[in-house]
């Protein structure tokens, strides 16, 4: 497989057929993520892509998952997004399900009309980063989109038909009221956008971004992990809607959780606060084991 440069990609798609469609990501600018610092965004010539997806097939025939990478493949001209499905489709048989990274901006490009030409042509799953639903935050962190925008990008994909599932970033605000007004607004905004998933990861300063600069001028306090949990915690109370899958189990978080809303909220906050009730570290997951 060709692929240029570091690959990341969510990690329920560990078993898919990474197919790289750009190189990089269009937005690249957000102060806490060091992911694609290396490459200049560009989209991959429709020759050299259709050449990999032929190869590919002759391999894995069998697949039944696609990620398209790298991180914004949305922003693709919608044509050539459904010329790259079709050919996923066409050449494999068993394939039932193609994900993506989605960004807001790159959302809002498209029209309810492409959004709904592509799922229909097999987009079946995006990912996309709210990070959080504090406007004042998202502009800080220079997400390239406000709440408003970000709602609307989210509803976009929803209304679509595309399983979509939210990132938020625990710690993002630092601790305080910083903390409160950053768990309450992402509760906020997932209600209103109502993803099939919300997924929850821990702010992991990286060398080289803006926030781990920050971090170590002292210009940002990092959440102790009792903090961090506290703050998930305050985001479990206050989501309101039914069905959301919470993933919590990324290797940043302290605690792993999951579990579906409202159905295991009571289960989920019982176990985040005998964590909170015993302070007792051994129940978190060590320094030496977390990571992105």
């Amino acid at each position: 497989m060709r692929y240029e440069g570091n690959i990341f990609r969510p990690f329920s798609e560990a078993d898919s057929y990474l197919l790289q469609c750009t190189i990089g990501c269009s937005h690249n600018a957000c102060t806490f993520c060091g992911m694609y610092k290396d490459k200049k965004y560009r989209v991959r010539s429709m020759s050299e892509i259709l050449e990999d997806i032929r190869l590919a097939g002759n391999y894995y025939r069998d697949a039944e998952k696609v990620f398209l990478c790298d991180g914004d493949a949305i922003a693709i001209e919608t044509d050539a997004l459904l010329e790259i499905l079709r050919a996923l489709y066409a050449t494999f048989p068993s394939l039932r399900h193609v994900g993506s990274y989605v960004g807001p901006q790159s959302t809002l490009g498209k029209s309810p009309q492409e959004l709904g030409a592509l799922r229909k042509a097999g987009l079946t799953k995006a990912y996309i980063g709210v990070e959080t639903g504090d406007d004042a935050l998202l502009k800080k962190v220079k997400k390239g989109a406000g709440y408003d925008e970000m709602l609307k990008a989210g509803r976009l994909l929803v209304e679509a038909g595309i399983n979509l599932s939210a990132m938020v970033l625990l710690g993002l605000a630092g601790p305080g009221e910083p903390s409160r007004r950053h768990a309450l607004a992402t509760a906020l905004i997932i209600n209103e956008m109502k993803p099939r998933y919300l997924a929850a990861l821990t702010v992991t300063p990286v060398p080289g971004t803006v926030l781990y600069r920050q971090v170590q001028k002292g210009e940002f306090q990092l959440l102790d992990p009792f903090e961090t949990l506290a703050e998930m915690k305050m985001i479990f109370e206050n989501i309101t809607m039914d069905d959301l899958k919470f993933v919590g189990t990324h290797a940043s978080n302290y605690l792993p959780v999951t579990g579906t809303l409202q159905k295991d909220k009571r289960k989920m906050i019982a176990l985040v606060d005998q964590v909170l009730s015993s302070r007792d570290q051994a129940r978190l997951r060590p320094d030496s084991l977390r990571g992105l």
